[in-house]
């Protein structure tokens, strides 16, 4: 199956398009848009995650759960909104870390682009999801792909520092080999979670202590 995602991930990702899973699921949003549906995000920035942090690029990896759903937010990077459009609560809440954690200013826009092309792969682990339907695309099979994704981080690479905010994101622990990669983990930032033990993890410091002491560039988390 030919699907337009960045080269180096198009290598890598080959024998997963052709499982029988992804033929399915990619008939299933062909049919849900032919019958009227509005899908987020638009179909040029469904794999934006990858198209910004390459395979090769990848040192640390935040992981989503769902696209958001209402109009004109969900781009294709978890926690991620277009420039001019309002951060969500739970992205105002990871900005509020960071200005905790390490004094930035807290950022006129929701825009994490920069981060992604730094080498954090923003994913979430469903990639598509209706108008105004939270987790309505949960079922049909992106999960299997994002988790063969982790998976194939974890065995393809070493040193990635992993942020799993939530028990959704921690759910995901297994498919991460902890010999070879870093886990950091912490309440999701959600307001329903954050005083719970998001705020305070202190994840950007400890990511950039973790990256210069493997002898990569650390983060500059402005954006």
């Amino acid at each position: 199956m030919n699907v337009q995602i960045e080269s180096s991930w198009n290598n890598q990702l080959q024998n997963e398009f052709s499982k029988p899973y992804f033929t399915e699921l990619v008939r299933f949003l062909k049919t849900e848009k032919a019958s009227g549906k509005i899908i987020y995000p638009k179909g040029n920035e469904i794999f934006n995650a990858f198209e910004q942090t390459p395979f090769n690029k990848v040192k640390v990896v935040i992981l989503g759960q769902d696209p958001y759903h209402n109009p004109g937010q969900a781009q294709g990077l978890c926690f991620s909104v277009p420039d001019g459009i309002a951060a969500p609560p739970s992205l105002i809440n990871i900005f509020k870390e960071l200005h905790s954690d390490i004094g930035l200013p807290i950022p006129h826009s929701g825009n994490l682009t920069k981060w992604a092309r730094q080498g954090i792969l923003l994913l979430n682990s469903s990639l598509t999801v209706r108008k105004n339907e939270p987790m309505s695309h949960s079922k049909i099979g992106w999960e299997i792909f994002t988790d063969a994704i982790i998976k194939l981080l974890s065995d393809k690479k070493e040193g990635l520092v992993f942020l799993l905010w939530g028990g959704f994101a921690k759910s995901k622990r297994h498919l991460i080999d902890s010999k070879k990669h870093f886990i950091l983990t912490a309440a999701h930032p959600s307001p329903l979670s954050a005083t719970n033990g998001f705020f305070g993890c202190k994840h950007f410091s400890k990511t950039n202590e973790i990256l210069t002491r493997e002898g990569k560039q650390p983060i500059d988390w402005i954006l």
